[in-house]
């Protein structure tokens, strides 16, 4: 499964959440199956967003979007801080590891 990956400064995640809430129409309609927002633990000022579609060809054609009509636009876009830095990612690989500790009851008396 494809993702579009974004990363980009902000001024303030309240203001760019909302901004960001109201293109949910037009994610939808361009493909994107779900997403995904991270920010660094020591950065308010900074997210990290990952769009998930079901082709390369539909992350290719949204982030045009996202670069023609939303990102140029202050109305659009009023918390963008900087160029936002992109890449399309493929997955080659995904694991879920669980480890599991057991405690002896006896060990533990």
């Amino acid at each position: 499964m494809p993702t579009l990956q974004i990363e980009h400064g902000i001024t303030t995640f309240t203001e760019w959440k909302t901004a960001f809430n109201r293109f949910a129409d037009l994610r939808a309609q361009a493909g994107v199956r779900r997403h995904r927002i991270w920010q660094p633990v020591d950065d308010a000022h900074y997210v990290v967003i990952d769009l998930d579609f079901d082709s390369t060809e539909e992350a290719q054609a949204f982030l045009e979007t996202l670069r023609e009509r939303v990102w140029p636009s202050p109305q659009n876009a009023p918390a963008l801080v900087g160029t936002p830095q992109t890449r399309i990612l493929e997955t080659v690989e995904e694991v879920e590891t669980r480890e599991r500790v057991e405690v002896s009851r006896t060990a533990a008396r």
